[in-house]
Formats: C-alpha cells, sequence, structure tokens
C-alpha cells in the first residue's frame, strides 16, 4: 500500500510538473490562434467589402450616365439617324429570344447529361474523363464558341446569321454550367429518398423521375440562373453567329437576323459613325442590359423559394 500511494503521488506530482510546464505556453498559442483568426476574417471583410464597393461604382456610374437616356421612346422604338436617335426595342426582343432560346436547348440537355453521370453511369473512368472535359469547357472563352458556331452552324449547316444559329451556339456555351450545377442538386438528395423509393418496388426510372428531380429542381435552377446570365450577356458568341448592326424589322422566324443589346453597345461604342453622340444610348443601353439580367435572376430566384416552399 504503501508502494502504490508513494507511486501515485509521484505521478501526480509528474502531471502537475507538466501542467505547469505547459501552461506558460498556452496563453501564448491562443494569442496567436486569436490574432490569426482575426487576420482572416478581416481579409474575408476586406474582399466582400472590395467586391461590394466595385458593384456600388460600377451601378452608380452606369445609373449617372444612363438614366438620362432613359424614355418610353428609348424602350419602346427602333434606332434610326445613324443610331444616335430612337430607342433599342429590337434588341431588348433579341436579347430575351437568343437568352431564352438557349436555355430552351442547354437545360434539358444539361439536366439529361447530369442524370445520366450521377444515376446511371457505371465506369468511374469514363465519368472522370467526361467531367474534365465539362470543366475544360466551362472555361473556353466564348469568341471560340462564337468561332465555333460561325464554322459549324452558320457555314457548314448553313443556317447562315440567325436566331437557331446563335441559340445553338449560347447553349453550347452555357451547357457545361448546367451540367455543374446540375449534378451537384443531383449528389445533394440523400440516398435514403432513393432507398425508400425502391423499398416500395419502384424502378430506376420511377426513382429518378418522381423523387430524385422534383428534390434537385430548385438547385438545377440555380445553374439555370447562372446559364441565363451568361447568355444575356455574351457578345463574342453571337456576333459571328446571330446579332446584326442594323435590322428595320423583327425576327420572324428561326432563320432570321436580330439585334441584341450586348452586341449593340459594342457597335455604338466601337463601330458607330458618331461614336460621340451614341455615349448616353450606350451608357443607357447598357443599364437596360443589366436590368434586364438582374429581373430575370429575380424571377427565376423566386421560382426557385416557390419549389422549395411547395417540397
Amino acid at each position: 500500500m504503501g508502494i502504490e500511494t508513494t507511486s501515485g503521488g509521484a505521478s501526480a506530482q509528474c502531471g502537475a510538473g507538466i501542467v505547469e510546464a505547459a501552461s506558460p505556453c498556452a496563453p501564448g498559442r491562443r494569442l496567436r490562434r486569436r490574432l490569426a483568426e482575426r487576420t482572416m476574417f478581416g481579409m474575408f471583410r476586406t474582399a466582400a467589402g472590395l467586391n461590394a464597393a466595385a458593384l456600388v461604382i460600377i451601378c452608380g456610374f452606369l445609373l449617372v450616365n444612363g438614366l438620362p437616356a432613359l424614355s418610353w421612346e428609348f424602350l419602346t422604338q427602333a434606332p434610326r439617324n445613324s443610331m444616335t436617335e430612337g430607342g433599342i426595342f429590337p434588341c431588348i426582343v433579341g436579347t430575351f429570344i437568343l437568352s431564352f432560346g438557349a436555355m430552351a436547348v442547354a437545360f434539358p440537355l444539361g439536366v439529361a447529361s447530369a442524370v445520366y453521370l450521377n444515376e446511371y453511369a457505371t465506369s468511374r473512368r469514363l465519368v472522370r474523363v467526361i467531367r474534365l472535359g465539362i470543366n475544360n469547357l466551362a472555361g473556353v472563352p466564348s469568341v471560340v464558341f462564337g468561332l465555333f458556331g460561325l464554322a459549324f452552324f452558320v457555314t457548314f449547316l448553313r443556317m447562315g446569321v440567325s436566331i437557331l444559329a446563335g441559340v445553338l451556339t449560347l447553349g453550347a456555351l452555357v451547357l457545361p454550367v448546367i451540367i455543374g450545377t446540375a449534378e451537384e442538386a443531383l449528389r445533394s438528395v440523400p440516398d435514403t429518398y432513393r432507398e425508400a423509393s425502391y423499398g416500395l418496388g419502384a424502378t430506376k426510372w420511377q426513382t429518378v423521375r418522381n423523387v430524385v428531380l422534383p428534390t434537385a429542381l430548385p438547385g438545377m435552377l440555380t445553374g439555370s440562373i447562372l446559364g441565363l446570365s451568361r447568355a444575356a450577356g455574351e457578345t463574342a458568341a453571337i456576333m459571328f453567329t446571330a446579332a446584326v448592326f442594323y435590322t428595320p424589322k423583327m425576327p420572324n422566324s428561326v432563320f432570321s437576323d436580330v439585334m441584341a443589346l450586348p452586341y449593340h453597345v459594342y457597335v455604338l461604342a466601337t463601330a458607330g459613325t458618331e461614336i460621340e453622340k451614341t455615349r448616353p444610348l450606350q451608357y443607357g443601353t447598357a443599364l437596360v442590359l443589366i436590368g434586364l439580367v438582374i429581373g430575370m435572376n429575380l424571377f427565376a430566384i423566386w421560382l426557385r423559394a416557390r419549389l422549395q416552399r411547395k417540397r
């Protein structure tokens, strides 16, 4: 008993010595951790503040310079007098047609591709190769897609400079974004949902159609928001395939050429005969384009929130 007591006392003394030896370092470690945490939070706040400041400056600049050009005539009439007068109504119509046409092409293809990769594909190597190609396509400059559309749709398939060629080119441009976000949405669906469906006797397709897709749909709409915004603001992809400098008539078929807001801004700023005279119209057109993109995004966000509430 005496030996055990002595041994226990020695252990307690040893432990106390270790704690005493370590305790002077503990406040220093806590101080360093606090300092590192505050430094990182400060960097994050600074980055967020810079982004917000850049957004406010750009929007404020466009508002100050573009608001004087906005009027009912500007929004409802066609350009005239070497584009120094009139409005941008054909450009607004063309932008809507190209943007929603591209989404009509890319969204079902993107969702179908994501369903195959996430639900049906069995070869991991093939899936990795396909995903690598999709990620690389997402980083390809839009001018490359424009040249591809010019060579393939406009020239090889003989579609000419038309809405159809522009829609297909923009659809190819936004397709990687939609596939990526659709895959993320499908992966976020818990496996227990699938297992419960299989347990009730549902087939693979019935599970995907009735369980997985409705659950993942709100997340998929995020990809459509990003794709719609990018399609509406692209210039290089449509300047070779769909957009024209000026057309006096509204499009009446998918083989008609169109005017579009981003290309119209480019034309007014670089190719017009009276560039200085059109300066207010440039800012007004850019302001309308941003307003349309924000409006499309708000509508998509509202639709996604409504679908989430119904779940």
